[in-house]
């Protein structure tokens, strides 16, 4: 017991990104993690963002993580097991209830205009991407590949913004704001201009200089207008 309290302790001599500070707050309701799975946790985040799932060992995440891979072993029977312990307490405690909370307050706000209501939704992804983009990026990276995170996406997010997100689409249609197309194309739409925006800004090319506020703007005119030029 005073082993377990010693290296919990030492969770503070750690530089810890924020992402794995949310975490080790999430499982502070379970069971503290101990330095040595810190280390291992963060290494692995590291290297599945870098490399994706497949292309990682945990032999490397045992190196990076300064521990033996043996060590990974008694806390994740496989690396897949390391990989969902990662993600899952992520998107059912952190990330879905922050996404479902916080996006569905922009979705059913009032917005006069639709202009207004893509601001507001781009704007607000964009923070949540800024801010938990590591697990983002392996969770984009490996769904395609893993039932558990495509079933657990569906649960806990699709399903709960989905229909709030048609509800405002058919909004704007019904005041002539947007085209009469299904809601879940025009919603399709609208997600993979987002989804373009996010995945520049901070995957393809994340240090070169950006104006966010122009390409804000860039990116919700395309939706609106597309790129034909408007007629006088």
């Amino acid at each position: 017991m005073r082993r377990l309290t010693e290296e919990v302790n030492a969770v503070s001599d750690i530089a810890i990104d924020p992402w794995l500070k949310e975490l080790l707050r999430l499982n502070d309701e379970e069971e503290k993690m101990t330095d040595k799975q810190i280390k291992i946790v963060q290494a692995a985040v590291e290297i599945f963002s870098e490399k994706g799932f497949a292309g990682s060992s945990t032999s490397e995440i045992a190196q990076k993580a300064g521990v033996a891979e043996g060590t990974i072993f008694r806390h994740y029977k496989t690396k897949k097991e390391l990989l969902l312990s990662i993600v899952a307490p992520m998107m059912t405690k952190l990330i879905a209830p922050f996404a479902v909370k916080d996006f569905t307050k922009v979705l059913e706000a009032d917005y006069p205009t639709v202009e207004q209501f893509l601001r507001a939704i781009t704007v607000n992804r964009l923070e949540f991407a800024r801010k938990h983009f590591p697990v983002i990026k392996i969770f984009m990276h490996e769904i395609p590949f893993h039932k558990e995170l495509r079933e657990q996406f569906k649960e806990t997010v699709a399903d709960m913004v989905l229909e709030k997100a048609y509800k405002a689409i058919r909004h704007f249609q019904g005041g002539g704001q947007l085209i009469e197309i299904p809601a879940p194309t025009s919603m399709r739409l609208i997600v993979s201009s987002i989804i373009g925006l996010l995945i520049t800004r901070f995957l393809l090319v994340p240090e070169s200089e950006w104006d966010e506020e122009k390409e804000i703007d860039y990116t919700i005119n395309f939706i609106l207008h597309g790129l034909a030029p408007r007629k006088s």
